[in-house]
């Protein structure tokens, strides 16, 4: 149970193309509290896997890999460690969203990266967003929303986010992509993507990033107490 004096846990959840990890790393400027990415750790844990040579499709394997890493979010800086190596240049890439959705699929990485997500918000104090944060990693959450826009919008956007670093990619792809990872995510057996039913749903099409964080921030700041457990 948490207690009434823990400051909050605000989670961000939605699928990719959204601008999650924009909006909360600009809200937990905004209301003084630490941010924390789990996407980064999926993807940072699926590269590291890789470079091991694990089987991502082996359980077992998995299993082993999961008992001996060492996984680490600075938030103060937004980096991502495993291992004390620094994979934060690395887990943009569309290589690493492929890999973190195949093993986030997966229960021995779902199970260890839950674990560790908990533990870095246990006193609260936190952002944290992902696609399962309101509805599995802290289903109590003081305060929970869920980020939306439509397909086109989506695809749209990561594009653009891509292309700045790849000229060479090609809007089909990143819809196909894109299309791909949804499918993924929200039929996986173990954590997939979906609404909590006490989150409160943002359609970010037609919206600035400024837009969405200011409606987050005023939200949270509504809440009765914020001032106690805010400030």
């Amino acid at each position: 149970m948490r207690s009434p004096k823990r400051r909050p846990v605000v989670a961000i959840d939605g699928p990719s193309g959204v601008g999650k990890t924009t909006v909360s790393r600009l809200v937990a400027r905004r209301l003084s509290l630490s941010y924390i990415d789990t996407g980064a750790m999926y993807r940072a844990v699926a590269l590291r896997a890789e470079d091991d040579g694990i089987d991502l499709t082996s359980d077992s394997e998995l299993e082993r890999f999961c008992k001996r890493v060492d996984v680490c979010f600075d938030t103060e800086s937004g980096r991502i460690f495993v291992d004390g190596e620094d994979y934060t240049d690395r887990i943009r890439s569309p290589r690493a969203g492929e890999l973190a959705s195949m093993v986030s699929a997966r229960k021995p990485v779902r199970e260890f990266l839950v674990g560790v997500q908990r533990e870095a918000g246990k006193n609260g104090g936190v952002v944290m967003e992902g696609r399962d944060i309101g509805t599995v990693v802290f289903p109590d959450a003081e305060v929970k929303f869920f980020l939306d826009a439509s397909p086109s919008e989506r695809t749209r956007r990561r594009y653009l986010e891509l292309a700045g670093k790849n000229p060479s990619i090609r809007l089909e792809d990143v819809e196909r992509e894109m299309e791909e990872r949804d499918r993924r995510d929200t039929s996986r057996d173990i954590s997939p993507l979906r609404r909590a039913g006490d989150a409160i749903y943002i359609d970010t099409t037609g919206l600035t990033i400024e837009e969405v964080v200011e409606r987050i921030v005023n939200t949270v700041k509504e809440r009765p107490g914020y001032g106690d457990i805010c400030c």
